[in-house]
C-alpha cells in the first residue's frame, strides 16, 4: 500500500495508518452494485481506482445521474447517509473496473473531531458533490436532451479519461430519463456527423473530444 501513502499524504500520518488498519480493501467489476437505495450503509468507499456512477432510481425505474466518484474520493450522500444513521439513498455502480477501501462508518465522527485534515477533506467532498449536483440540475432544467447526451459522454472523459461506453442505447436511456428510441435515434445522427462510431453494445465518442 506505498502508493496508498503518496496519494493520500494530504491527510495526517496518523490517519492514515488508522485507515489502513480498519479499512476493507474490495475489488469491484464493471457494472457491480457497492451500495443499494434503501440499503443500510455500515461502511463508505474510498477509490482507490476506478470510477463508480452515483444514482437515483424513479419507482418506473428511470435513473437520474447524480455524479460520478473517481480515485482519491468518497461519496458525500454516503457519508450524508452515515452521519444521520439512515439508509442508502441512493445506488452507485462500478463504471469500470474499481478498487476501493471499505470505511467503518463509526469512524467517520471520530476522525472529523480527532484530525483536522480529514474534516478539511470531507467538507471539501460535500463541497464538490454539491457544483456536481447543480450541474446535473443545470442540465436537466436547461439542456435539450441530445445536449445532455453529448454532456453525458464528455463528463465521462473527463472523469475517467476514456473515450468509449460499454453499454446498450436502452442504459443510457435509463440514465438520461429518455426511451431507447429517441437516444438511439440521437446517437444515429451524431454517427452521421462522424461524433460517435457505434457497434454492439459500445460507442466510441472520441469525435466530440
Amino acid at each position: 500500500m506505498e502508493d496508498f501513502y503518496t496519494r493520500y499524504n494530504f491527510l495526517e500520518p496518523e490517519l492514515q495508518e488508522e485507515i489502513l488498519q480498519v479499512a476493507v480493501r474490495k475489488k469491484f467489476t464493471q457494472h457491480e452494485t457497492l451500495i443499494r437505495e434503501g440499503q443500510f450503509i455500515s461502511s463508505f468507499p474510498m477509490v482507490l481506482k476506478g470510477l463508480i456512477r452515483v444514482s437515483r432510481t424513479s419507482e418506473a425505474g428511470n435513473e437520474l445521474l447524480l455524479y460520478y466518484l473517481q480515485a482519491d474520493e468518497v461519496c458525500a450522500m454516503s457519508l450524508t447517509c452515515c452521519m444521520a444513521r439512515q439508509i442508502s439513498e441512493v445506488n452507485a455502480i462500478a463504471e469500470v473496473d474499481t478498487e476501493v477501501l471499505m470505511i467503518p462508518v463509526e469512524m467517520l465522527d471520530a476522525w472529523t473531531s480527532k484530525y483536522p485534515l480529514w474534516k478539511q477533506y470531507v467538507m471539501q467532498t460535500f463541497q464538490n458533490r454539491f457544483r456536481e449536483l447543480i450541474n446535473t440540475l443545470d442540465a436537466v432544467a436547461f439542456l435539450k436532451l441530445d445536449e445532455r447526451l453529448v454532456k453525458f459522454f464528455i463528463d465521462r472523459h473527463k472523469k475517467s479519461g476514456v473515450h468509449t461506453y460499454s453499454g446498450t442505447h436502452q442504459d443510457l436511456a435509463l440514465q438520461l430519463n429518455s426511451s431507447r428510441e429517441v437516444i438511439s435515434r440521437l446517437l444515429k445522427k451524431l454517427e452521421k456527423n462522424g461524433k460517435v462510431s457505434l457497434s454492439r453494445n459500445f460507442i466510441d465518442f472520441s469525435g466530440l473530444l
